[in-house]
This record gives structure tokens, sequence and C-alpha cells, in this order.
């Protein structure tokens, strides 16, 4: 691995009732609890073409994960082979980056509420990108 280090710059963070890991599912279409994404208020004009009922997705930094997991148990079964992570959505790997789809509930002001958001409360908003159509359409 190279010793270079990339800036991040986090844009605001999850405000969620899941406090824990153990509490989230492991995908946000598996129960997640609606949750507010809690942006910087200078970024108030990066917003304003966003409104209600847009998918996006929604990167993370998964700041509470091992990153110095490499090999997982799918689900974290035992009875499951394990597999490299790059070949997974677990959370604990080299660079946790979170990638997550979501339902834009409502907007206020610099505060998006979402749907699917499996990311615990108080996980770094690193960025919010479009959900795109298939290559065909674009």
């Amino acid at each position: 691995m190279t010793d270079r280090e990339y800036a991040r710059h986090e844009i605001g963070h999850v405000d969620s009732p899941l406090r824990d890991r153990a509490a989230a599912p492991n995908q946000g279409d598996e129960g997640a609890p609606d949750a507010w994404l809690v942006l910087d208020a200078a970024l108030r004009p990066a917003m304003r073409d966003l409104v209600v009922g847009d998918e996006v997705l929604v990167l993370t930094w998964l700041d509470r994960a091992d990153r110095d997991v490499l090999v997982v148990h799918p689900r974290g079964d035992p009875q499951r082979p394990g597999l490299g992570v790059f070949s997974t959505r677990s959370p604990d790997r080299p660079n946790p980056v979170g990638l997550h789809r979501v339902e834009i509930l409502a907007i206020d002001e610099t505060r998006l509420r979402v749907r699917g958001l499996e990311a615990i409360d108080g996980t770094p908003v690193v960025d919010i990108k479009p959900v795109l159509g298939p290559i065909a359409e674009r």
C-alpha cells in the first residue's frame, strides 16, 4: 500500500435514531429508520436543485469502522465462507466509504430528511450525488 494521504472534507453529518452499529440494519432497505442529513450552512447553494422525491447517493465516512479488516463473513455469519471486503458492502475495510441510495422525504434549510439510510448517528457525510438512469438513457 502507498503512503499517500488524501484530504477528506465533511459536508455534514447524519442525525439518526440509530446510535450503535449493533442496532443498524445491514442495508438501508432492511428497516432503517428515516434520518436527517445535516449539511454545513455554507453549502446551501449546492442543494438548490434537490427536491423531495429525488433519489440520491450519499457518501459517508464510516468513522467507527475497523480499517484493518480485509476478509469478512457475509452478514457476520461464520458459517458462510469469508469474502474479500471489496466483494462486500461491509463497513469494515481499508477506506471505509459508505455508499447509500436514499430518497429525499423533506428539505428544511440545510437538512435533508431521507429514507433508507442505515448509517448511525454522527456519521460524517462526505458527498451527495444524483442517481443516474441506465447508461443507455444518458
